[in-house]
């Protein structure tokens, strides 16, 4: 295996594997402040408990965050040396203010959230989760900006040395990428979020242990989660959509199979795309549909593979496509899931079926694999390019790192990684069974 694709593969794993963190702390921040808003309002001391169990779960999860998310960064330097030499004038200014702007932000707070409940006044501690969320989502803010810029560069200038330079940060945080791309990846975390908190009230609820934080967990969860997953769908994933359709539309034609350019072209529900024939197998269409999704006209033409030269399709459309697909069709079942969890919350009915409470608690691992598709539809729908029109992805890996001293760490980092993992799993499913009555105590 050549030297790139192993920089490709141990980004990709590192990237990856610490995701999974951000998406739950990002949507839990979001969910403990309205636990504490509920508090606040009420004067309940159960909100309060509720509140400080999420708290404990979102501060193990933020250090592995942390944990994953410093090697990931160095990666810019050890694997990525020419990107950075070349790109780090733009992306350096986005991760320097995220480092030191929101993160210290969110982990200072963190700690007065965690420890300072006895010291503070009521309003002060909500303040407190206030800043504690404001923070993660600013930080997701600005690692979005950097990767917005990647997929539609504005505001620099090329030097002669080849390096680039930021010219505009006004052009940098305003990008037409940026506002969809963000506000679907934080609503995104907020699915996470919901569905992780409704499914460990339904464990409550099915195993007949904290069943009074369990209605708590699965209403506020199931609640959020309704909202969300809707926002999702509309108007965060069709604005999203759009910009893929007009910024980079050899990247719409490969996610939906379109191998020909069509007027009225249909919507590809299923299939599989078949490149040495160009054409997708086994299609289950809706006619027109993406014609009017993407421009609002049924007969609209959708430009195909096939207006476009083979040296800038990405470079692995099979992967591109189904990933958007499971994507699609997982974040489609949310929606679904809540809104019928949702209407069995109105009508009462909700504690007391077994059935949709497994339901919500055996969903739980499938938006962490919905996120990890979109994140791979992003990424990989932006290829071959690293900057998108600027930079190849082979212009930007490190030509001094051998082969087999990228794989040594990859080999490396995925057993430490294994080891964390197990050690995040056996924290948390001990807060767990511990409960919330633990948390308050």
């Amino acid at each position: 295996m050549d030297a790139l694709t192993l920089h490709r593969l141990h980004f990709a794993f590192t990237i990856t594997f610490h995701y999974l963190f951000p998406q739950l702390t990002m949507g839990l921040a979001l969910l403990i402040l309205v636990l504490k808003t509920m508090a606040l309002r009420t004067g309940n001391e159960h909100y309060h408990r509720a509140a400080r169990f999420w708290a404990k779960i979102f501060a193990v999860n933020f250090v592995m965050g942390v944990v994953t998310g410093i090697p990931m960064e160095f990666q810019f330097g050890t694997n990525w040396s020419r990107f950075s030499k070349a790109a780090g004038g733009v992306i350096g200014q986005t991760l320097a203010m995220e480092g030191v702007f929101s993160f210290f932000l969110e982990s200072s707070f963190l700690g007065v959230f965690l420890f300072g409940e006895k010291r503070l006044s009521p309003k002060a501690h909500w303040f407190a989760a206030f800043l504690v969320f404001f923070g993660s989502w600013l930080s997701g803010f600005f690692i979005i900006a950097t990767d917005a810029w990647m997929q539609h560069p504005t505001g620099y200038r090329m030097g002669p040395d080849g390096q680039i330079s930021l010219t505009s940060f006004a052009a940098l945080f305003t990008n037409p990428w940026l506002f969809w791309q963000y506000l679907h990846n934080m609503i995104g975390a907020v699915v996470t979020g919901s569905f992780v908190m409704a499914s460990v009230g339904a464990f409550y609820l099915l195993s007949r242990t904290h069943e009074l934080y369990g209605r708590t967990f699965v209403r506020v969860g199931v609640v959020a989660g309704t909202i969300s997953a809707f926002l999702m769908a509309f108007p965060t994933g069709d604005g999203q959509g759009k910009n893929v359709a007009f910024h980079q539309p050899v990247t719409l034609a490969a996610m939906e199979g379109l191998f020909q350019t069509e007027d009225g072209a249909p919507l590809a529900l299923l299939g599989q795309p078949d490149l040495e024939k160009h054409r997708l197998d086994n299609p289950l269409i809706v006619p027109n549909a993406l014609s009017f999704l993407t421009y609002q006209r049924w007969k609209a033409e959708v430009r195909g593979l096939d207006s476009f030269p083979k040296d800038i399709w990405p470079d692995n459309i099979p992967l591109l496509y189904y990933s958007y697909h499971i994507m699609v069709g997982l974040g489609t079942i949310f929606t679904g899931v809540m809104a019928l969890a949702a209407f069995a919350l109105w009508r009462g009915a909700l504690y007391q079926s077994r059935g949709l409470l497994w339901l919500l608690m055996l969903m739980l691992p499938f938006p962490y694999i919905a996120t990890t598709a979109g994140w791979i539809t992003a990424e990989a729908g932006r290829q071959p390019w690293l900057i998108y029109g600027i930079m190849r992805t082979p212009a930007g890996f490190s030509p001094h790192v051998s082969p087999g001293n990228v794989l040594f760490t990859l080999i490396g980092f995925m057993g430490i990684y294994t080891v964390l993992a197990i050690l995040f799993l056996f924290l948390i499913r001990r807060e767990i069974e511990e409960g919330p009555e633990h948390a308050g105590a």
